[in-house]
């Protein structure tokens, strides 16, 4: 099996030695919460998950979720999966969702979760780059027969061997999962946990990230950047035992999986999962589930704070702090939340190659800073959060390469510490992120700002990405497909601004001579495909040529202003 990335050595050293990296990690996470509270509820599916799969909600203790783990690592081990393979998740928030992860990290493989909204290019092409060893989903998600799909894929995934499901149906070629776990079964997984001690280091998830390239990235990651990740995440908010946890974020990615997964490990507390994400639902369970604590977009935050009749039919009395990121914050809202039900809202800003920037509450006491603004870590303040002692920051002039240190200059934010994952797959054939030093250039520009330069201001994107419902869209990989549309000379994808999701994903469309071509036509073309429905373009302009500098690049600037002022925007 090929290498996975893991830490330097040197690093390892670097960041043991000050006492950022321990021996813990997830596994031992796991283990501890069913010592400690055994028979005490650990997580609940959500209320209305048997519309989305053919499974029905549960509530499962401490206990109960170990046996499952142990039955579902028992049937991996079973398939010849175990340390160093990938398994490849898809499946919606659920209860069968933790059970994968903590069943994979017991026999010490490796999770690659993907999005329910994937379908075949996207299995085809990540399970190519990480070699997919199994693949485990569901036999149907929404209206489609997923382990159908997954079994089409497999021809073109050489390394797959394996595809399992949880369903209540048999399905030819598949492994169906559900069988309670025996005691001979328990007793195989436990001996090979003990031939096969863990390190802090082993990587135990491939994510997956879409950027400037049209070929996506495996983002690998570890126990021990996890975990300084999650200190964050738990610290922030001020997480406990007793707090009670409402995911809406699917956990693929950083904000699912550091933001809620991760936190609920390291607590102990109560997990409350949802998807996909329904208002109403949404609204309901924090008042039936009494939630303490939950994430949602900044778009939903307002378009909640418009609509006082929705909040008005639940009960938010519980709730004391929101996690929301992935766009700039508006100050209304933020001093809206607070100042009508008391609830902080929290800005968290990173990407699943390293999480380093969030609102600290407890210093940025004003709602206007916390809208704004990002603490400076280093910048002369002192600051509650770990990892403000953990991250080193710079901006960097993009033209001169030059640190910038005055404020009002824009330059784009590196980051450098404990939180940071050790590289792309090698399959990704991406270019390295980090400069010489060691910093991650994130791609996004900021500016200092504040009265004694201690905050950091957010300005735009270098990277082209668009951000729909806080998942990231690669413009590259559809212009890619488009081009391949025959009444298509050139094309340019860009995202334009939504209220409800951030962005939106528009088309700017240059035909060829004596064609036409409609939104119907490029839908049509991208669904033949088998893309992932959630990237098709929901706009599509028509114009003579695309905007371009001396050298030829497209001027994507341009068209999002072009777009704006079609929407007196």
């Amino acid at each position: 099996m090929p290498a996975r990335p893991t830490h330097s050595p040197e690093r390892v050293a670097e960041y043991t030695g000050k006492g950022w990296w321990t021996d813990q990690t997830v596994h031992q996470l796991f283990a501890d919460c069913v010592d400690r509270y055994a028979d005490e509820t650990a997580i609940v599916d959500p209320a209305d998950k048997a519309d989305l799969v053919d499974l029905p909600p549960r509530r499962l203790t401490w206990r109960e979720l170990d046996d499952e783990v142990d039955g579902l690592a028992a049937v991996l081990l079973a398939n010849g999966i175990g340390e160093g393979d990938v398994l490849a998740v898809q499946l919606p928030n659920s209860i069968e969702l933790a059970v994968a992860y903590l069943a994979a990290w017991r026999v010490r493989a490796i999770v690659s979760p993907l999005p329910v909204q994937y379908r075949g290019h996207e299995m085809v092409e990540l399970g190519t780059i990480s070699e997919f060893t199994a693949f485990l989903t569901a036999d149907r998600i929404g209206k489609r027969s997923h382990v159908t799909e997954v079994l089409d894929a497999r021809a073109s995934i050489p390394s797959l061997r394996t595809v399992l499901y949880f369903g209540p149906s048999d399905v030819p070629g598949a492994v169906r999962l559900g069988a309670t776990v025996g005691e001979d079964d328990r007793g195989r997984v436990r001996a090979h946990e003990a031939e096969h001690p863990v390190d802090p280091n082993d990587c135990i998830t491939i994510c997956w990230t879409s950027g400037t390239e049209s070929r996506p990235k495996g983002v690998p990651r570890a126990h021990c950047d996890w975990l300084t990740m999650t200190q964050g995440t738990v610290s922030g908010p001020g997480l406990t035992h007793e707090s009670r946890l409402l995911n809406p974020f699917p956990m693929v990615n950083m904000a699912g999986i550091s933001g809620m997964f991760l936190p609920w490990l390291w607590t102990g507390c109560v997990l409350v999962q949802h998807h996909p994400f329904d208002l109403a639902v949404f609204l309901r369970q924090i008042k039936d589930e009494r939630i303490t604590y939950t994430v949602a977009p900044p778009a939903v935050l307002a378009l909640l704070l418009r609509r006082e009749d929705l909040l008005a039919m639940t009960d938010l009395s519980t709730l004391r702090q929101i996690g929301s990121g992935s766009a700039p914050l508006q100050e209304w809202m933020v001093r809206g939340w607070y100042d009508k039900y008391g609830i902080s809202i929290i800005n968290f800003f990173g990407s699943n190659e390293g999480i380093a920037l969030m609102t600290d509450v407890q210093v940025m006491t004003d709602p206007a800073q916390r809208a704004r603004f990002f603490p400076r870590y280093g910048g002369g303040r002192k600051w509650t959060i770990a990892a403000a002692a953990q991250t080193a920051v710079k901006l960097v002039d993009q033209e001169t390469g030059e640190e910038i240190t005055e404020a009002g200059r824009p330059g784009e934010l590196y980051l450098k510490g404990p939180s940071l994952f050790p590289g792309y797959l090698a399959g990704s054939q991406a270019p390295s992120p980090f400069d010489d030093d060691g910093f991650l250039k994130t791609g996004d520009v900021f500016v200092i700002d504040g009265e004694n330069d201690e905050f950091l201001r957010y300005v735009d994107r270098a990277k082209d990405i668009v951000i729909r419902g806080g998942v990231n869209i690669s413009p590259a990989e559809l212009e890619t497909l488009i081009a391949g549309h025959p009444s298509v000379a050139d094309v340019a994808v860009v995202g334009y601004p939504d209220d409800v999701l951030g962005e939106r994903v528009c088309a700017v469309v240059v035909p060829r001579p004596d064609t036409t071509i409609t939104l119907p036509d490029l839908v049509n073309h991208l669904i033949e495909q088998d893309i992932a429905t959630y990237k098709l373009p929901e706009r599509l302009e028509v114009v003579e040529a695309l905007p371009r500098n001396p050298v030829g690049k497209i001027l994507k600037r341009n068209l999002r202003d072009f777009l704006r002022q079609a929407d007196n925007i």
